[in-house]
């Protein structure tokens, strides 16, 4: 027992190594196209394109589920985007509370009867829209509950243009994001079939009218904690992954695609979380099966601001969702393109590091640290083993998180006090005692969760912009 336990123990702690050493390599791919996106932010005249008539005109679909504090402030820093044509559509999706009614308030908007739509994927029942013609881009609809996967497959119905974006309601974009976007997108509009922007915790900033005005750490320890952890997914992360056409995810906070292909896929995967997963991979075994040529990429300067949550249950409520939206991918998508060829890095490698690194992670975690702390319980000396496994386990992950930060302060710079990034740095540690555990173990909980069947959303409360937490220090 001493001999499987010992031999398991060790078998954990290579996995660990493996894992992070892909993530080291990744985070190399990052370094190496930061600096052709800095070039190319630096020499591009993406701020003349707010004004050009060859920008493609775009849909922005908001999807909104008792949003009651955050609507206003969302849709408000939507109609100020620096961008030359554009549509809001804010989706309501049978919320309980006032969402409907502040916004129409707020804008003076007249319900009118949805018989016009055409639906080119399926929904719940639409119940009215509402608009105004002085304000010619914002729409909003209601329809019966059916989850933001229905809500965006709605807005694809009333959208005008051949560009959508998502963006959650609880995000505000910087003004230029959009553009920002479109730019990539026009390097080459046949290829790019969907584009991410980057994703920050607005906790802690401080916002006006729709705005960031000033940008801060958040002065709560979870929020805090998902500053760090975002910087490293998006800017160590998806910025290498999208360098060899392996991105698995465009984030439903803000991401871009081309409408048409949405169609062809059917739309939003209903009915489980994870639907920013499960279009991107259904869009990229949809190209490759037909052998088109596609990227999926990333814009880490087109900047979302979002609330993180800051209480231990609804972060946990979150997480545990996610971790059955990725179990659910990879059973219904991710499986059919598992090490087949034909799907080339998708089915090579983003699949196959999905599975083994990501969904079957907390398994092997768990079980590997038990293993560890049995071999320890059975043999004194065994400590030796259980420390040198934290130890490179904590150095590695640091070091990655360092290379996050590094990115950031190379090229992005959003905050750009010494003290703020000494504090990331200090959290990137801190991390490693506790937060990076409860992760672990809420994605195996979520796990459970979607063989028990348990598709309910969860806690989520929203917090006004205005909250203290998101004022400036």
């Amino acid at each position: 027992m001493r001999e499987i336990l010992f031999g398991y123990g060790i078998f954990a702690m290579y996995y660990v190594i493996a894992i992070n050493t892909i993530y080291l390599t990744i985070i190399l791919f990052s370094f190496n196209k930061v600096s052709s996106i800095l070039k190319g932010t630096l020499y591009s005249k993406y701020q003349s394109l707010s004004g050009s008539k060859n920008v493609p005109p775009i849909s922005v679909l908001v999807p909104a589920f008792n949003e009651e504090l955050t609507i206003i402030e969302n849709v408000r820093s939507l109609l100020a985007l620096h961008y030359p044509k554009y549509e809001v559509i804010v989706v309501n999706d049978g919320s309980s509370d006032k969402t409907v009614e502040v916004i129409t308030k707020e804008f003076n908007l007249k319900y009118f009867a949805p018989s016009s739509i055409e639906k080119k994927v399926e929904t719940a029942e639409v119940r009215g829209i509402y608009y105004n013609p002085n304000y010619p881009n914002l729409y909003v609809v209601d329809k019966e509950n059916g989850g933001k996967a229905d809500s965006l497959n709605a807005g694809i119905n009333l959208s005008n243009y051949p560009l959508i974006a998502s963006i959650d309601a609880d995000s505000l974009l910087e003004k230029d994001a959009l553009i920002r976007m479109a730019r990539k997108y026009m390097e080459n509009p046949e290829q790019n079939v969907a584009i991410g922007g980057n994703v920050r915790i607005a906790n802690g900033c401080k916002i006006e009218n729709g705005v960031v005005k000033d940008v801060n750490l958040p002065k709560k320890l979870l929020p805090m904690l998902q500053t760090v952890e975002y910087m490293k997914a998006f800017l160590g992360g998806r910025i290498g992954w999208s360098k060899v056409n392996g991105l698995i995810i465009v984030s439903g906070a803000f991401g871009v695609f081309r409408k048409d292909y949405v169609v062809e896929v059917g739309g939003y995967r209903g009915g489980y979380p994870g639907e920013d997963m499960n279009i991107i991979i259904k869009l990229h075994r949809h190209m490759l099966d037909n052998k088109l040529p596609y990227k999926v990429e990333f814009v880490p300067d087109a900047v979302c601001w979002t609330q993180a949550p800051d209480s231990f249950k609804i972060l946990g409520s979150q997480r545990k969702r996610w971790g059955r939206g990725n179990l659910k991918n990879m059973i219904d998508e991710g499986r059919h393109m598992f090490m087949r060829p034909r799907y080339k890095i998708m089915g090579l490698l983003t699949i196959p590091y999905n599975i083994i690194f990501e969904t079957l992670s907390p398994y092997f975690r768990i079980t590997g640290l038990l293993a560890l702390i049995g071999y320890t319980m059975m043999d004194m000396t065994g400590w030796k083993i259980l420390l040198a496994f934290s130890l490179v386990n904590i150095a590695y992950g640091t070091l990655l998180g360092l290379g996050s930060l590094l990115i950031e302060e190379i090229a992005f710079q959003r905050f750009p006090k010494v003290r703020d990034f000494f504090k990331m740095l200090g959290y990137t540690v801190l991390m490693f005692f506790g937060y990076r555990q409860l992760g672990i173990l809420w994605r195996f909980l979520g796990q459970i969760d979607y063989f028990r069947k348990n598709n309910t959303w969860g806690t989520m409360t929203r917090t006004s912009w205005n909250a203290e937490d998101n004022k400036s220090a």
